[in-house]
């Protein structure tokens, strides 16, 4: 089974698109407490009732990959509540002439998971939609749902 996974190509430095993804406030919208730019930090994610997760940083390379480990998780609209718990959350950056290329992997996120629709969509509109927004004109979407 594929993992959840999707790309976007931006008119922007790796630099630019690196510091948006760790700018997890303004583009994955909902109350979000912790550190989330300092590899080791870790921060917890809540939109409303549906979902909660704990996120640790386990790696930061400047302008070129993070990636979060997802330690605990909590979905209420799916069986399996803890469905995200031991997954790994994956931004690649990858520069190409004058655009720069991110490369989203959920690894643990397949199509056999209860939640994989719903959180399939979720990414969708978070990366290809609010970071890439935020990217492209400094401003992420607002909430899902």
């Amino acid at each position: 089974m594929s993992d959840y996974a999707t790309d976007f190509r931006v008119k922007a430095t790796p630099a630019n698109v690196y510091a948006a993804v760790n700018d997890v406030r303004a583009w994955w919208k909902g109350d979000i407490e912790g550190v989330t730019d300092r590899a080791g930090g870790e921060f917890t994610y809540r939109n409303k009732e549906w979902h909660r997760s704990r996120q640790r940083i386990a790696e930061m390379t400047p302008d070129r990959r993070v990636v979060w480990e997802v330690v605990d998780s909590h979905l209420t609209f799916v069986a399996a509540a803890q469905e995200w718990t031991g997954t790994r959350i994956v931004f690649e950056i990858v520069s190409h002439d004058d655009e720069t290329e991110l490369r989203f992997t959920h690894h643990g996120l397949t199509p056999s998971c209860q939640c994989y629709n719903g959180c399939s969509g979720g990414w969708a509109y978070f990366i290809d939609g609010s970071l890439k927004a935020l990217i492209e004109t400094g401003k992420g979407l607002g909430p899902l749902g």
